[in-house]
């Protein structure tokens, strides 16, 4: 029987329990797919704790790539052979899966399986996030938080390459030099300075278009005073913690500003979405205009390593988990 990474209990990373599952034929509308790698997320932290409560036990994670193995019946998207990738379906820290049909989107010949499993959830983050949460226009300023993370890398790349003036906030000298390197015209240490303070006078005094957080607790005030008149906070993660109850006047006092929390299954609603998305990015792959980051392969058996270095700030980029 193919292993698969199990949780039958939530908790820490310790939960993470390495087995051997089943995995059936696939039904009406299905693949089986032997995965070649799989997407490590915060959101598969936030799962494993119980915050986003599943029944139990389940296989971990909700992306990632592979080889059709077998089609089930009404499928004629997809052949045995098709290299294919997903997201948003449970299951993926796994050698074997079955996943919807609905799912998948084909691989083309530019983009490795490692890429591609590395892309799909935090590659069609950063898409919505630029081109429809917030639509960036050439001249915008755009404050993006842990700009040397998965998403983060993305964000300050697709938003330069809609013309955007970039700041990015960072932990570390390292973590900076990555941010310059994906196009950040300003990187803020913001564990030496007020990243609200700084993003004010960088932008005389008028703050910024957009920001884009993903931290969360740690820095939704901030991101708040960092904004311009009518300027949008897209809160789309809470790696430092769940973000305290908003009094809708603070948006008022702050300038009419804009508050939203989207999640990727609002912005993959349909099949032309969902293939959208993803042909612009595979696109930006094979063209050479967006580089992902791979920060850290792991072995399936070490997932709770994985999950302890993205949890402990310790990785840059996307980690993926090697079947």
């Amino acid at each position: 029987m193919p292993s698969a990474v199990q949780v039958r209990t939530t908790g820490g990373p310790e939960v993470l329990e390495v087995t051997e599952v089943e995995v059936g034929s696939p039904g009406a509308g299905e693949l089986l797919v032997d995965v070649a790698a799989a997407g490590v997320n915060y959101i598969d932290t936030y799962q494993r704790q119980g915050i986003y409560p599943i029944d139990l036990p389940f296989v971990l994670g909700l992306e990632g790539a592979g080889t059709v193995a077998e089609v089930g019946e009404g499928v004629t998207a997809f052949a045995p052979g098709d290299r294919v990738a997903w997201m948003g379906s449970l299951g993926s820290y796994a050698a074997r899966k079955v996943l919807p049909a609905a799912a998948a989107v084909k691989v083309p010949a530019g983009v490795s399986d490692e890429v591609a499993a590395a892309l799909m959830l935090q590659g069609v983050t950063a898409h919505y996030l630029v081109r429809s949460t917030y639509e960036v226009k050439p001249g915008d300023d755009v404050l993006v938080h842990a700009a040397a993370g998965g998403v983060g890398l993305l964000l300050v790349q697709l938003a330069k390459a809609r013309g955007a003036r970039v700041f990015g906030t960072v932990s570390t000298e390292a973590k900076a030099e990555l941010a310059r390197g994906a196009g950040a015209d300003h990187v803020i240490r913001y564990d030496r300075e007020d990243f609200a303070k700084v993003t004010r006078e960088l932008t005389d005094g008028e703050g910024v278009h957009v920001v884009y957080d993903g931290v969360g607790k740690d820095t939704v005030d901030g991101s708040l005073a960092s904004l311009r008149i009518r300027g949008m906070l897209a809160l789309f993660g809470a790696a430092s913690g769940p973000v305290p109850p908003i009094d809708p006047q603070r948006l008022n006092s702050g300038g009419s500003l804009f508050l939203t929390r989207p999640t990727s299954g609002h912005y993959v609603r349909t099949r032309e979405e969902l293939d959208w998305r993803a042909d612009e990015l595979f696109a930006a792959v094979s063209d050479g205009s967006l580089d992902v980051r791979i920060g850290g392969r792991y072995p399936l058996a070490d997932a709770r390593k994985a999950h302890e270095d993205l949890q402990g700030r310790r990785t840059t980029g996307k980690l993926i988990l090697i079947p």
